[in-house]
């Protein structure tokens, strides 16, 4: 009879043991777990792109883990796109500030990447300005630019600013894009 006790009770601990284990597996990931999971942990600071760079360094790791996946993935609305190809593009140009630590930057900006390579914008007319989590950038004359939010997409024409696109766009980034250039044209 004893043995039959001892037996259950060990048996029932075991079943319990193995119900808070199971518990634990499926409790919620740590940011350090899923950081792992998922790629890289853009929060950490090694990871920020600061300054000045080349939007070639957004197509290699590990920024290539959001960037060509958001690049690849955005069908841009063509009616807006067919008439961005036609517009005469002399004149613009185009700073793009964003946080490489920021998700709407990582959503956004492989998006906008993707509408000005359709639209053939010379790319030798765009700037790239990489912030950290404070929106602070060692550009000189940088705190002249006025940010607040990232990504912020500055729109100039004739080196005059002519609108931006900040954080997410209001109808679509191809179509504030080309409302911004529609309103300006003349100018």
């Amino acid at each position: 009879m004893k043995k039959a006790i001892l037996f259950s009770t060990l048996l029932i601990l075991a079943i319990v043991g193995c119900r808070s284990k199971k518990v634990l597996v499926e409790a919620p990931p740590s940011s350090e777990l899923m950081a792992h999971k998922t790629g890289t942990d853009f929060s950490l600071q090694e990871t920020w792109l600061l300054g000045f760079f080349d939007f070639g360094r957004l197509s290699r790791e590990p920024y290539s883990e959001w960037y060509l996946k958001g690049f690849d993935e955005y069908q841009p609305n063509p009616v807006a796109m067919s008439v961005l190809t036609e517009l005469d593009k002399s004149g613009i140009s185009v700073k793009v500030v964003m946080g490489t630590w920021c998700p709407d930057s990582r959503r956004e900006v492989p998006r906008f990447m993707k509408i000005l390579t359709l639209a053939e914008f010379p790319m030798q007319e765009l700037t790239f300005i990489g912030v950290d989590n404070a929106k602070l950038s060692p550009v000189g004359e940088f705190d002249t630019l006025g940010i607040q939010r990232v990504p912020t997409f500055i729109i100039f024409r004739n080196k005059v600013e002519s609108g931006r696109i900040i954080e997410n766009p209001v109808a679509s980034l191809e179509q504030d894009l080309l409302d911004i250039l529609k309103r300006n044209e003349k100018q």
